[in-house]
């Protein structure tokens, strides 16, 4: 199963482009050996549409065309798992059969209505509001950590 983190709006060079990059390539390494064969990190231009919800449809057609498999969407009123049970679902869609799960940070407008009942979930990092420079290392992160659960490797130590 692939591994796709898709973020509207383009990552400023610098250590958190770093700190991303690196735990992607730890979390691509680390699931090969269990069935995941990649992970993958898309980045879409947000719209230039003149109101928000032009903005929101424009950034969801561009989502719809990258998205593959199980569509999991980040949201602060989404469901705040714990990391095991994250490595655990994604473990059960992977032996599923599923061909990839695609966890998609919206636009500063939020996340198109029509787009939001296609989820297979709703994500959440906590009630916060966050960064999105934040969310991409924190989804890769969480990304990692899932398959080193997986593997029974002593990264996740709770």
């Amino acid at each position: 199963m692939r591994l796709i983190v898709v973020a509207v709006g383009r990552a400023k060079a610098g250590p958190e482009t770093e700190l991303a990059s690196r735990y992607r390539e730890r979390a691509a390494k680390a699931g090969k050996t269990l069935g995941f064969r990649a992970v993958e990190t898309l980045t879409l231009d947000e719209s230039r549409a003149a109101d928000a919800g032009a903005r929101k449809a424009e950034e969801a057609a561009a989502i719809r065309r990258v998205r593959a498999g199980r569509l999991v969407l980040l949201d602060e009123r989404g469901k705040n798992l714990g990391s095991a049970d994250f490595a655990a679902l994604l473990g059960r869609w992977k032996d599923a059969g599923e061909e990839a799960t695609t966890l998609v940070i919206g636009g500063p407008d939020g996340l198109d209505p029509a787009l939001r009942a296609e989820a297979d979930l709703f994500l959440c990092f906590g009630a916060l509001t966050w960064p999105h420079q934040l969310v991409r290392i924190m989804a890769l992160e969480q990304l990692y950590r899932a398959v080193t659960i997986l593997s029974g490797h002593p990264y996740h130590r709770a």
